[in-house]
Order: structure tokens, then sequence, then C-alpha cells
């Protein structure tokens, strides 16, 4: 393939094959949930211009992108927490100016492999109800890994509670 029809590398760049990644927000936060089963050797990276990198191995093979957030957002270590489950990566992001985004990443190309986590979605009007919680469940929802998102269902936790478990 020659160089001049490479496509443009604002948005995504990625090598090897690519998770689902689940994306929701708050004023403050971004949370991405990077459907990964049996994770290995995870590298994550975030810098403050709004780079998010990953690489890591599942069932022996290589998987490895980079996502250019819409916005800039504090740099790992200091604001980034991570999650790692069974399943899923789960990530929560500090944006660097309080605000909503209009979407993700900068670049407006649609990625079939990114779709909205609608379980951890707030919209502006309704933060101040769900902002209770520092982190919005974070840890807790994901302590077990029993939460995660299987095949697209939704976990209701309540109807555990009414079977007695």
């Amino acid at each position: 393939m020659s160089s001049s029809g490479a496509l443009p590398t604002t948005g995504t760049q990625h090598t090897g094959r690519q998770p689902e990644v689940l994306w929701a927000q708050r004023s403050e936060k971004i949370y991405l949930t990077i459907s990964l089963p049996d994770a290995k050797d995870v590298v994550l990276k975030t810098d403050a211009k709004g780079l998010f990198t990953l690489s890591a191995v599942a069932h022996g093979e290589p998987f490895s992108f980079t996502l250019e957030l819409f916005g800039s957002v504090l740099p790992e270590g200091s604001k980034t927490k991570t999650n790692m489950g069974l399943r899923n990566i789960i990530c929560s992001i500090q944006k660097e100016k309080k605000g909503w985004w209009k979407r993700l990443l900068k670049s407006e190309k649609k990625h079939p492999y990114i779709k909205v986590d609608w379980n951890k979605w707030c919209d502006e009007d309704e933060e101040s109800e769900v902002s209770g919680d520092s982190d919005d469940g974070f840890d807790e929802a994901n302590e077990g890994d029993e939460s995660d998102d299987d095949d697209g269902m939704l976990y209701l936790p309540d109807l555990e509670k009414l079977r007695g478990k």
C-alpha cells in the first residue's frame, strides 16, 4: 500500500484487531469501557492533549489503538483511574476543563467500534441528580465484574435482590 493512499490519522489509529469501546461523560469526566476479555500486558497512556492509547494482548492476539479525544484531559497518573475486570477495562479520565463535549473524538468520522454506554450516560440537565456519588459508582459497580455488559444484555441488579441472591 502506498503512503499516498493512507487515511488521515485524526480521530483514531490502530493496529491489530479493534475492541469495542463504550463511552459516557459527565461535565468533569469521560468514562471508557473497553471490551477486551482476559486482557494481559495492558498498557494505557493518556496525555494532556487528549491522546488515549491502549495496547494489550487477549487470547494471544495483539490489540492496540489511539483515540484523539475531543478535548484536553489531565495527564495520566493524576486523574485517570483504571479498573481491570475479567471482560472489560474501565477508565475514568478527568477533563482539563469542566464542560460537555459534543462527541468523544475530535474527528467527526463515525467508528463502528465506538458506542455510547447508555448504562453510564447522563445528560447535562440530569448531572446534578446523579452526582451524589464522587465517581458515579466507578469502583463499586464493577468490583466483581458482574455488572459488565454481557453481549449487549442489560444487567439488572435489583432483579437478583428480588430472587433472594
